[in-house]
């Protein structure tokens, strides 16, 4: 699992059909210090976040294991907002 920073949303009116009615978000990695690592990812979202948010994403083959994404053409989900980060 990745933490990210949410930084735009993806529109795309003509996809495959296992992502029909998810939302695409683009993030960026960020280290404990918020700095970005990696710009530019794209994501489909499980949870509900939006731009500005900080999150959890997972990628590869668990990206596939929420629910609804099953299938999916997917390599990163985000499963999770959060709420605070604590790094010695």
């Amino acid at each position: 699992m990745k933490l990210c920073r949410v930084t735009g949303t993806v529109w795309a009116t003509v996809k495959d059909a296992g992502l029909v009615g998810g939302k695409l978000l683009v993030v960026d990695r960020v280290d404990t210090g918020e700095n970005v690592v990696e710009a530019g990812l794209v994501a489909i979202d499980a949870c509900g976040a939006g731009v500005g948010d900080l999150v959890v994403v997972a990628t590869g083959s668990a990206a596939r294991t929420t629910p609804g994404m099953a299938g999916a053409p997917v390599d990163a989900t985000i499963v999770a907002i959060v709420d605070r980060v604590e790094s010695r």
